[in-house]
């Protein structure tokens, strides 16, 4: 597989990591929660890329937990998966959340149950700790 260049904070140069899957290779059933990444520059093209919008809704089917930290619940947006959800991502997809017929909180942590998957959302790296702890409580 070919090396990715990641950023940092959607404009520093960040590491170069090969991948040791595709997304189209990655199946809900192999795992047990997904985490989506924040930051808009990741975001922004893992929401439109179908193999992603998939994953996600598989995850969802199967009643697996989500979690997304800051612009990461734009996937879950495009995948059809945040109405009837209460979500805290950060506060410029505030729109798009509550577009989608979800509703959007300004904590630093947000878990909800409803529509038969967990989804935890925070809003920023400062909520990072929290963010954490509610993926592990929810892997228990």
């Amino acid at each position: 597989m070919d090396p990715c260049e990641t950023v940092q904070h959607d404009r520093y140069e960040g590491e170069t990591l090969t991948p040791d899957a595709r997304l189209s290779d990655v199946q809900a059933a192999d795992y047990d929660l997904l985490v989506v990444p924040g930051g808009t520059c990741n975001v922004d093209r893992i929401r439109v890329n179908e193999d992603a919008i998939t994953l996600a809704q598989e995850f969802a089917h199967e009643g697996k937990p989500i979690a997304a930290i800051c612009h990461g619940a734009w996937l879950l947006v495009n995948a059809g998966l945040v109405a009837g959800k209460t979500a805290a991502p950060c506060r410029y997809i505030a729109a798009d959340i509550e577009n989608a017929g979800g509703h959007y909180v300004d904590e630093q942590l947000h878990v909800d149950d409803a529509n038969g998957f967990k989804l935890i959302t925070s809003r920023k790296p400062a909520d990072l700790d929290y963010f954490v702890d509610a993926i592990k409580d929810a892997l228990k």
